[in-house]
């Protein structure tokens, strides 16, 4: 028998005994003008990074803020419409929603765990294991009904803990008002150039009053069709990648007092994509085989996720401090195929199949994760403030990895089929005490100081059989403690300019091994220490704010992906460095007009050679642009009768990158691009019409691409392209009442 080739899955899925690996507006969103004092000033953004209520503007990090308004505008409806707008945030997308792979800072997950943590307001949702697809299955909601999207740029370890190395983004929730009974409706349509059908989405919502400032219930729904653009030469089929998303959210609140708040809360999302937006490629030009949107694929390779999400927060107000309560229940199925072909299909003749034939590759993965925190506050004071808190989470995964044996025709092949079985149930179960303080020197100078002590103990088995596999049930655990910090020293020039110092740590936890020959039983976690100098103020009567932020990055111990020549495993991989700017600014030069300015300059690499994957000291991490930039404009001026007009659109920017690590032979390099989004609308107190354009110069360009490797010869056979959405051309409409 031949050997079988070093990396045989490409798209960063695992293989079998195999982990799966792995605007500004968002500068900030512009809010409402303060009327009451200057039609030019822009608003106060009141943000949570930090466990308190708090000026945007005050905390000591870089924070970016998208707001429900610029949403709408955009019509965004998954995280690639809008992360380009959020400096130093970068998106590998994988061909539909909820597949990609999140960056930060210049930290990608370069294994199974993820380097950005996601939260939903008060709760994570998204694995913190190795075992649940973290780093290549993303929380990406239909952002519907939401308040904000916030993004926390530098690790967040002290606050909230495993995964948040590059950073934290969070989807904030608008909650349930017990003053007002109102209700909204809109529905759009759009055209993507080169799609058969149209684009189509509806959405609600509503807010009842139930017990007049006490007592509310506010609902909603949204329904989005994605048009498919990529056609199938092999099977005839045309827009194969259609897709649709379906999110739901429920939300009581109970205030019978002013000190006491409690939010019951139960979110779902459906996403369901016929099959990825993959183009097949030549293996040595890189130019497409068949057409700029046309794919060959054997079987579709869809990509399907359900999520389920219930949370409880009580908020109390004891007179001489704050309480906190937050409670989360959660579950995720996650349903993704590859056509294996290529890789699998190649080896039958070795296995004793007359010829080649047909593998599809199917991971299921369901997660359970429950979470619980406590946390206590202190009033704002004038010299000392304090918190802290406990958290506990778990979870549950099962993942299920089958490759099937198949003909030409489709039909099983006797004694091959199935090719291969692979199954890794697994537990996480972490416990955790935070705090910080705060001493307030003067009303010029304060420190800020936070610790975190985590411990985890995780528990999984390694099942295995299949034509080509042993029949085997071999189990694993591992156990670990972490203990993370932060130091904040902060100054005020006056009521308007502030800097800071910050010195914070994150952890990516570690765990248990596949069980193979000289693998180690088990991972070491990853961390990083983040040192960061900070200017944020605001000018000419608070119409015009700039942040900047220089920062530099230890990253230690890196989680990457390694091979034994049949199967992946965890290792860890030395050390690397990120250090870069970033610089956001907001400026409205007259009423009405409102013009961003966002850019990050990011240099991530390797300090170490790292065999395993291939780097060499000195190469750039996978995926990281050294340049990204966006602009935004948008100017409302009244019509008459009651309507107002607003026009407004961004362009972004993204630099060159390599899709692996340089010295990889498997690593592709990735052409830089810009985007022209555009978008209008017309509105009075009860209707908007809206009108956009996302693409508008129709800009071709593949965003992510990935090596298919020969099962049997080790060659490459294919390159795998994501291009990024053509033109697409919408109108909508919103109706209150």
């Amino acid at each position: 028998m031949k050997k079988l080739n070093k990396k045989l899955l490409p798209a960063q899925i695992a293989l079998l005994l195999a982990v799966v690996p792995a605007a500004s507006w968002a500068q900030q969103a512009p809010p409402a003008p303060d009327t009451a004092t200057d039609s030019q000033a822009l608003g106060t953004i009141v943000v949570t990074a930090q466990k308190r209520s708090e000026d945007v503007q005050e905390v000591p990090m870089s924070i970016s803020v998208i707001g429900e308004e610029q949403l709408e505008q955009m019509h965004a409806t998954q995280l690639t419409d809008f992360a380009g707008y959020v400096p130093g945030f970068i998106i590998q997308d994988g061909g539909a929603p909820g597949l990609a792979i999140l960056a930060l800072r210049g930290i990608p997950p370069i294994s199974a765990g993820s380097t950005v943590a996601t939260y939903i307001d008060e709760t994570p949702l998204g694995s913190s294991s190795n075992y649940g697809a973290g780093s290549s299955i993303i929380l990406d909601l239909l952002p519907y009904d939401f308040q904000s999207f916030e993004v926390l740029r530098g690790p967040q370890g002290t606050l909230y803990g495993a995964t948040s190395l590059g950073g934290l983004v969070r989807y904030t929730t608008k909650a349930p008002d017990p003053d007002r009974t109102f209700g909204m409706f809109g529905a759009d349509v759009s055209n993507t150039s080169g799609a058969s059908d149209a684009g189509f989405g509806a959405h609600g919502a509503f807010n009842l009053a139930l017990s007049p400032g006490k007592l509310a219930l506010s609902a909603s729904a949204a329904h989005q069709d994605l048009p498919g653009f990529i056609d199938n030469v092999r099977t005839g089929e045309k827009d194969q990648n259609e897709a649709t998303r379906d999110a739901g959210r429920f939300a009581l609140r109970w205030t019978p007092n002013a000190d006491l708040a409690v939010t019951l809360q139960a979110m779902t999302q459906r996403t369901d994509s016929d099959s990825s937006s993959v183009v097949a490629l030549d293996a040595v030009t890189h130019e497409p085989i068949y057409g700029k949107f046309k794919d060959d694929n054997y079987v579709p390779e869809p990509f399907k996720r359900d999520v389920d999400f219930y949370t409880g927060t009580v908020n109390w107000d004891l007179g001489w401090g704050d309480f906190v309560s937050a409670t989360s229940y959660s579950e995720t199925d996650s349903h993704v195929v590859q056509d294996a072909s290529l890789v699998y299909g190649v080896l039958f003749p070795l296995f004793g199949a007359p010829d080649a034939g047909i593998s599809r590759f199917t991971n299921d993965l369901k997660l359970y994760k429950t979470t619980q925190e406590f946390r206590l506050a202190s009033k704002s004071d004038e010299h000392f403030e304090w918190l802290a808190g406990v958290f506990w989470t778990r979870e549950n995964s099962q993942q299920n990895q089958v490759a099937s044996a198949q003909d030409f025709s489709g039909a099983p092949i006797a004694g091959l089929d199935p090719l291969a079985i692979a199954g890794l149930p697994s537990t996480y179960e972490e416990y955790a005490g935070f705090g910080d303080i705060t001493w307030k020197f003067n009303a010029a100078f304060d420190v800020t100081a936070g610790v975190r002590w985590a411990h985890n103990s995780q528990d999984f088995e390694q099942i295995s059989s299949g034509a080509i596999l042993p029949t085997t049930a071999t189990p694993g655990s591992s156990s670990e403690s972490v203990f993370t910090y932060s130091f904040t020293p902060r100054f005020h020039f006056g009521k308007d300019s502030m800097a800071y110092l910050r010195i914070a740590s994150g952890y990516q936890p570690g765990g248990p091994n596949v069980v193979l020959p000289d693998v180690p039983p088990a991972v070491d976690a990853s961390k990083l220490t983040n040192y960061e100098l900070g200017f944020k103020s605001t000018f000419d009567e608070n119409r015009w704010l700039i942040d900047v932020a220089l920062f530099s990055i230890d990253w230690k111990n890196i989680q990457v992906s390694a091979t034994n020549g049949v199967a992946s495993y965890l290792a860890n991989g030395g050390k690397a460095t990120s250090k870069g700017l970033e610089f956001q600014t907001l400026y409205s030069p007259v009423t009405g007009l409102r013009l961003g300015l966002n850019a990050a300059y990011t240099d991530a690499s390797l300090d170490d050679d790292v065999p395993s994957i291939g780097g060499v000291a000195g190469d750039r991490l996978p995926g990281i642009p050294k340049w990204s930039a966006s602009a935004t404009a948008d100017y409302t001026f009244p019509v008459g009768n009651g309507w107002s007009g607003r026009v407004g659109g961004g362009f972004r920017y993204i630099g060159s990158r390599d899709s692996d690590v340089a010295s990889s032979p498997y690593a592709l390099p990735l052409d830089s691009y810009e985007v022209l989004d555009l978008n209008a609308d017309i509105s009075n107190d009860r209707w908007t019409i809206r009108l956009y354009v996302k693409n508008a110069t129709d800009k071709h360009v593949y965003t992510n691409e990935s090596v298919i490797l020969n099962g049997a010869t080790g060659e490459i056979s294919q390159v795998r392209g994501i291009p990024l959405t053509p033109r697409t051309i919408g109108v909508g409409f919103d109706v209150r009442f």
